[in-house]
């Protein structure tokens, strides 16, 4: 098979500029390592319970703001239906719930409550930081990456606001605590911003940029919280159905084990079963530890590269704790997205961000339940353990997440119906982030913005984008890298890149709350929501029971029909269509019938692509 672009890495920023692409009709495969595509970003099934497996506090959706997401869906003219939360988010904080108000002000006087002898700084932040961000971010939308910004039109917004402009690159190398010196004095209020940053950029007040840090203050509350209806199922599943429609090729369960290269020049790649793949541009979305300790060899970088990219300092591991509850046990004030703050002095394993997404979203559970999906730092050892010494440390670290829990909704514990722990090495084993650094590098000064990865390579053409670049960790920064990736390329090949353009068509439909089952696909033709229905009950099984040989692709089918992506669906099912006496044995496979449950409608889906789907 001949390509235009071979994308290596199937997360959000790959898939991003992968269908980008594939809009402007060249022809790209994405190759990724796990069965399901989104990297972080997607879910995985527990009975008819569906989990968050990570990314889900997601920004970018709004009308302004930093909202990178809303503006790729804009560009690809795929719609989408997205929730919007009440609230950014809550903050336990000193025995004291702050809320993240959407109007900034609102927000000011909350934050004043806490800290009453700042009340005027506060304000003054917020508002000089408000001030900055509109004359920067909003009022000259851009969405490209500070590396691959055209000078001239940088030129054009910098006159525009000189003042805010100037301050703002004077942040570019000083740290987020410096910018905070400037406004206040109390201690207890910089450990409250070093919280933030610790969130938004895994970095801390002394480390963050705060360049970056005087966007986020702010950015989040411009353009809000949101949340795929449905779950993230459809935020990559959107991505992959462009991809598919426009000719493109989603290779998965395939690892890429070195890149290729001819004449001094990256050529293609070898992946993990022998296979070699040729194509003239490359796009890498992954870590910079793995780009140049496993996937280059020695002889095309140099000893300084290969030191530069081992020295980057990681975020820190992560642990995930998996739950379903009662739903009474849940107050009904509570955020779908809750920081538990357990040490206000310091980073410890207290520290911990529970999605309760079903609060929203009434999709993913049953109506007497909750889901709460909880996400925190482990300063445990998780290498070189025997099976049994690894089991005992996850049953370790989910009850201490289980108690962390309990202190924020006591009775957590007795009303809890299922609990599993996802460890560094579980992090490590799906996205491949090495030691489950699930932000890869730190945006910290010293391997911030400029010293990161870049978009454009030494090499003409393989690009870079994902976490490990110049903008970092986050869903709308890492869309945004993969957009910039994608027209570094479409400028390389001589075709138009997407840039913004007054009056664009929108795309993101902002939907009512809580979102229920009745709503899901209410805008289908009664046939084809019939059909995703029956296929969204698919359990996406990592070792599935229906097809075991794995010939035929059952739950890649169906996870394709849930997202309304038919066209990829049925290019799945031609791959290796099956007799219907064996779709019957698949059928009567399904994991629902051994526990006595209603199958999977296997037979009526397959039949819907091959006899009404044209």
């Amino acid at each position: 098979m001949s390509y235009d672009v071979i994308v290596i890495g199937g997360g959000l920023s790959g898939l991003t500029a992968a269908s980008l692409l594939a809009k402007r009709q060249l022809k790209v495969t994405v190759i990724d390592k796990n069965y399901n595509p989104g990297g972080s970003c997607g879910i995985f099934k527990r009975g008819a319970v569906t989990f968050d497996q990570g990314s889900a506090m997601l920004y970018g959706f709004g009308e302004s703001g930093f909202n990178a997401h809303r503006f790729v869906f804009n560009c690809l003219k795929e719609p989408i239906d997205i929730i919007q939360h009440d609230l950014l988010y809550c903050v336990n904080f000193l025995d004291k719930r702050i809320s993240f108000w959407a109007d900034v002000d609102k927000f000011a006087d909350e934050l004043a409550k806490v800290f009453p002898s700042e009340k005027d700084n506060i304000h003054r932040f917020y508002r000089d930081m408000s001030k900055m961000y509109q004359h920067v971010m909003v009022e000259t939308p851009t969405y490209t990456t500070p590396d691959e910004t055209d000078p001239r039109q940088g030129l054009k917004s910098f006159l525009k606001h000189p003042i805010s402009y100037a301050k703002f690159l004077g942040y570019m190398n000083k740290s987020a605590r410096s910018l905070l010196q400037q406004y206040f004095t109390d201690p207890e209020i910089f450990n409250f911003f070093d919280k933030l940053t610790s969130t938004y950029c895994y970095a801390t007040v002394e480390e963050a940029p705060a360049v970056l840090a005087a966007v986020m203050f702010v950015d989040n509350h411009i353009g809000g919280s949101y949340y795929p209806a449905g779950s993230t199922l459809f935020l990559p599943g959107k991505l992959e159905k462009v991809i598919e429609e426009n000719g493109g090729d989603m290779l998965l369960e395939r690892e890429v084990v070195s890149i290729l290269f001819e004449g001094g020049k990256p050529a293609g790649v070898l992946l993990d079963d022998g296979t070699k793949l040729k194509a003239p541009n490359l796009i890498y979305s992954g870590t910079v530890w793995n780009l140049f300790g496993k996937l280059i060899d020695p002889s095309h970088t140099t000893q300084k590269q290969r030191d530069w990219a081992k020295s980057m300092v990681p975020t820190y591991p992560s642990v995930v704790l998996y739950s379903v509850v009662d739903r009474e046990v849940i107050p009904a004030d509570t955020n779908p997205i809750e920081m538990l703050v357990g040490n206000p002095n310091q980073l410890d394993e207290s520290e911990v961000t529970a999605y309760i997404l079903s609060i929203d979203d009434r999709t993913l559970c049953g109506d007497d339940e909750h889901t709460i999906v909880a996400i925190g730092p482990t300063f445990e050892h998780w290498d070189d353990l025997d099976n049994a010494a690894y089991q005992a440390k996850k049953k370790k670290e989910q009850e201490r997440l289980i108690s962390v829990m309990e202190k924020r909704f006591p009775g957590f514990k007795n009303a809890l119906r299922y609990a599993e722990v996802a460890t560094p090495r579980t992090i490590e084993r799906y996205t491949l982030k090495n030691g489950g650094a699930v932000a890869g590098p730190k945006q910290m000064l010293g391997q911030h913005m400029f010293k990161r990865l870049h978009t454009r390579s030494q090499w003409d053409n393989l690009f870079c984008c994902g976490e490990s670049t110049v903008m970092g960790t986050g869903t709308p920064t890492v869309t945004t890298e993969g957009l910039s990736a994608a027209n570094a390329l479409l400028k390389k090949v001589g075709k138009e890149p997407f840039v913004f353009r007054e009056g664009m068509q929108n795309y993101v439909r902002i939907i009512p709350k809580p979102f229920t089952r009745d709503r899901l696909y209410a805008d289908y033709a009664e046939s084809e929501r019939q059909v995703m229905l029956k296929a969204m009950r698919c359990r996406l099984c990592e070792q599935p029971t229906c097809v075991k040989d794995r010939s035929t692709d059952v739950r890649g089918i169906m996870r394709r029909v849930a997202v309304g992506n038919f066209v990829g669906a049925k290019k799945c099912w031609l791959k290796a269509p099956a007799s219907p006496e064996k779709l019957a044995q698949y059928e009567s496979n399904c994991i629902w019938a051994m526990e006595g449950e209603e199958t999977v409608a296997i037979q009526e889906v397959i039949s819907y692509l091959v006899e009404d789907f044209v």
